[in-house]
């Protein structure tokens, strides 16, 4: 994959990414770009003096992400792990139960699922997308499973999985059709964790419509960013009026009393936030086709090094949010990082496989033969939108 010595080729890349990224030294993996209404929005929410969780903006922010992602209802949180815990817990997953994901993703998508008091399944990824294959995915449950009126059943544990919960890697759409089709051929709710492909489409339809509901982030080095901030969306009025309730606490509309009618969370994003976010979806276009341009720059440059660049399955047209190569081995990626780094251009590794975390050794897997394979030789470039 690397055609000449490992410290020329490293040189050629670093002086290259440096000479996109001329004026910042050190080059930043992803830094959020405030170049629209973000000032102006934000001193308008401070004297409006709405600063927390209630104002023009967050009802402006959930009207946007409706509108971007064609989805009936949006409920902004704090950030996407709380809107991934909300989604799983009116999705019905309870302690005791199961929920299949991937090993490849952030710590908050098994994290979610033992806040609900639920085990993580581990299954395999696919190379083509980095997102849960939904081979490994039919594989697992043909095996694995048996159904009943009740819902599908783990015949090693007893356990019932209760939801499956894909993560769209990088913003690379999975195959999220084949793995919601056999979602509902098993009775498994489809969470899907799109914290990363906010703006991008699989055949033309948004990541995070496809499941009961679907989870966005806007953190700090996101596409869109609010410094937090997260979002679900559903198509399902009551799954949404739920949402909105059980993130505020679970307060019961009143002129001054405080009446609560079940067990809460204090999810919901403040207003001040949201003005930022509003600035930053509006954009939202320009940053994506930013992106766009600069994933084509680096699948042009290292095609004619011979490592292989992250691309957009055919199907979809991906945000880009990380860009990543495939280096040649784990001690060639172990050296990449540490030439770049040294060098003060930012690069990292994939996340340590979910399952090797000491709270999660002793989760089911399947082989996972893609997810280590990919650990040992994925690295992530910078990718922040060029001004």
């Amino acid at each position: 994959m690397i055609k000449k010595s490992a410290s020329n080729s490293f040189s050629e890349i670093i002086d290259f990414i440096k000479s996109l990224y001329p004026e910042e030294i050190p080059v930043p993996l992803h830094a959020p770009r405030f170049v629209g209404r973000e000032k102006e929005y934000v001193v308008d929410a401070i004297g409006s003096t709405f600063v927390s969780s209630v104002g023009e903006y967050v009802d402006r922010f959930e009207e946007m992400i409706c509108r971007i992602t064609g989805t009936a209802f949006a409920v902004a949180t704090v950030n996407g792990t709380c809107a991934l815990h909300i989604a799983l817990n009116l999705a019905g997953v309870q302690s005791g139960d199961e929920v299949i994901t991937q090993p490849l993703s952030f710590v908050a998508t098994a994290n979610t699922i033992s806040y609900c008091g639920a085990k993580p399944i581990f299954l395999d990824v696919s190379r083509k997308t980095l997102g849960l294959d939904p081979t490994a995915l039919k594989e697992f449950l043909k095996s694995n499973t048996q159904t009943t009126n009740q819902g599908c059943y783990n015949k090693a544990t007893g356990k019932r999985i209760a939801a499956c919960a894909p993560m769209h890697t990088f913003g690379h759409p999975c195959q999220i059709d084949s793995i919601a089709g056999i979602c509902e051929h098993y009775n498994i709710a489809l969470i899907e964790d799109a914290a990363e492909s906010f703006g991008s489409f699989y055949n033309g339809r948004h990541t995070g419509t496809f499941g009961l509901f679907g989870v966005y982030s806007f953190n700090g080095n996101k596409t869109v960013t609010c410094g937090g901030g997260g979002a679900i969306v559903t198509n399902d009025e009551t799954f949404a009026k739920k949402a909105k309730h059980i993130t505020t606490t679970a307060k019961v509309q009143h002129p001054y009393e405080y009446i609560h009618d079940a067990i809460g969370y204090n999810y919901r994003l403040p207003n001040l936030n949201a003005a930022l976010a509003c600035a930053q979806l509006e954009q939202l276009d320009f940053f994506l086709e930013n992106k766009r341009e600069l994933a084509k720059i680096y699948q042009d440059f290292f095609g004619l090094l011979d490592i292989p660049f992250v691309c957009e399955p055919d199907y979809a047209r991906s945000s880009f949010w990380l860009n990543a190569i495939i280096l040649l081995d784990r001690k060639t990626r172990d050296e990449f990082l540490k030439a770049t780094n040294e060098a003060k251009v930012m690069t990292r590794p994939v996340w340590k496989l979910l399952n090797q975390l000491e709270m999660y050794q002793d989760c089911q897997t399947d082989a996972l033969i893609n997810a280590q394979w990919l650990e040992d030789r994925v690295v992530n470039i910078p990718s922040s939108v060029r001004i």
